[in-house]
């Protein structure tokens, strides 16, 4: 395994494993018993990077989410594991009520849900601090002032480490800083972001986003991550949940389009000349680019978490990585 330092004050800064794993089905889809050989696999690789969400899975049952957290927390007390593992959750887009959804009934981000949400994590996952945890999606009905102030005053007591930011317009992203950085706060130091070697489209508007996607990590965003070295990109669907190899899942509507084709030939051409799967390519590629970044992927067999693994030491030589980069 191979690790990276992520945020910048000594009292709170984690160096975790290159390659984060992603808990968001463990304890719903994925039952205990294959989560726990993950996640045990996973550590004994040298893995120390986990991330989950209060709000994970509350779509698979109907519920408020807690499924992933909670099962941490029983995997943590069996195996004792301590701070070594650096686990980061969300908050902000749990339902209020079992049946709703983050798109029309999210607890937000006002001070007393994140006082109240980060509490419940923390009983949950059975850890005194919580190592990362992050603003998971806008609510700009609450002023950024209390938002940020909100998270700050947990750092201050202790109850938090590292604070991140999830699908967020990159402006409200750098206003937060910097109400932070002029109050003498701590402010986000973790971006999460979707980001794969694909690009999707990000005009087509949804639910959450009317004019498009805040939660990829467009050319934006990347420009403000290159301006701000304190700064580090988790980026979640790397691999586009198996689309990139899994005949039976297609690419979602938003890759089609003309530059999709091009970028597709040159991961296949790579994993061709260096013999690993078109998956391990794209780990690769972020892995050892310029920006920081940390891919994090899921996995719902030991098997998927193996391949994974072996990115890790796939070594892309400064040809393919300009091919990769260049593609379009």
């Amino acid at each position: 395994m191979k690790y990276r330092m992520i945020g910048t004050d000594p009292k709170t800064r984690r160096e975790v494993s290159v390659l984060a794993l992603g808990a968001m089905l463990f304890g719903s889809l994925t039952d205990e018993k294959t989560s726990f050989a993950v996640l045990d696999r996973y550590v004994e690789a040298g893995g120390t990077f986990i991330d989950t969400s209060d709000n994970y899975a509350f779509w698979v049952d109907g519920s408020q989410g807690g499924q992933s957290e909670a099962l941490l927390g029983r995997w943590r007390r069996s195996r004792g594991i301590g701070d070594e593992i650096v686990i980061a959750t969300k908050l902000g887009a749990r339902p209020l009520a079992p049946g709703t959804s983050y798109t029309d009934n999210a607890e937000g981000l006002s001070a007393k849900v994140i006082r109240e949400a980060a509490d419940r994590s923390r009983e949950l996952l059975g850890v005194e601090r919580l190592d990362l945890l992050y603003a998971h999606i806008e609510d700009r009905t609450v002023a950024l002032e209390e938002t940020v102030e909100g998270f700050a005053g947990l750092v201050a007591e202790g109850s938090v480490g590292l604070l991140g930011v999830s699908n967020h317009a990159a402006w409200r992203v750098e206003r937060a800083r910097a109400l932070a950085a002029a109050a003498g706060l701590p402010g986000y130091e973790v971006l999460q972001y979707q980001h794969s070697h694909l690009r999707p489209r990000t005009d087509v508007p949804d639910a959450l986003f009317e004019h498009g996607s805040l939660g990829g990590a467009t050319p934006d965003l990347l420009s403000y991550l290159r301006a701000e070295p304190d700064l580090t990109l988790v980026a979640y669907s790397p691999l586009l949940g198996g689309a990139y190899v899994r005949e039976d899942k297609p690419l979602p509507a938003d890759y089609d389009h003309p530059g999709t084709a091009a970028r597709l030939a040159v991961l296949r051409e790579v994993a061709k000349e260096t013999g690993a799967s078109v998956n391990q390519v794209v780990l690769a590629w972020q892995i050892g680019g310029t920006l920081p970044v940390v891919p994090l992927a899921g996995a719902s067999s030991v098997a998927q978490l193996e391949e994974n693994l072996a990115a890790v030491d796939l070594e892309l030589t400064p040809d393919q990585r300009a091919r990769l980069d260049a593609a379009h």
